[in-house]
């Protein structure tokens, strides 16, 4: 079983909804955090008051040019589909959550992972590798 939810150290519980006058909600961290952040979504539903019809929610990210992207995520109806389970489906912030198409209320849920780097052990590493790198012997040219 992934470690998830309250027993794992550092994970928080992350919520927010889509509604008609609030059709978008960014999820973003401190520029100068050097922690690592992952957003886990887990369901994505439709809540009290919501119409019978398609709410469209998508995924704003950047893809591995740094362009905007936009990928449809769920498209939820009352009398069909209320509800998504998304299984942990991970996003590196910044990304924004925006109803494409409905009114909602559409609520996401999810956790907010949390891992804190270990400063230390990286400069252990990298003296580690140096000194191998010193007992390595010299590259002779091959003999011909």
């Amino acid at each position: 079983m992934e470690p998830h939810g309250p027993a794992c150290p550092g994970s928080v519980l992350f919520g927010c909804e889509l509604t008609a006058s609030t059709k978008s909600y960014t999820f973003q961290v401190d520029e100068e955090d050097d922690s690592d952040h992952i957003l886990a979504l887990s369901v994505v539903c439709l809540t009290d008051g919501a119409k019978d019809e398609c709410n469209v929610v998508e995924v704003v990210g950047r893809n591995h040019e740094n362009q905007e992207i936009a990928v449809p995520v769920a498209n939820l109806k009352l009398s069909c589909q209320p509800l998504l389970s998304l299984d942990n489906f991970k996003l590196q912030p910044p990304v924004t959550f925006r109803l494409a198409a409905g009114s909602g209320p559409v609520h996401l849920a999810g956790w907010h992972r949390i891992m804190h780097r270990e400063d230390a052990s990286f400069e252990e590493d990298d003296d580690l590798s140096e000194e191998d790198e010193e007992e390595l012997p010299p590259i002779m040219p091959a003999k011909k």
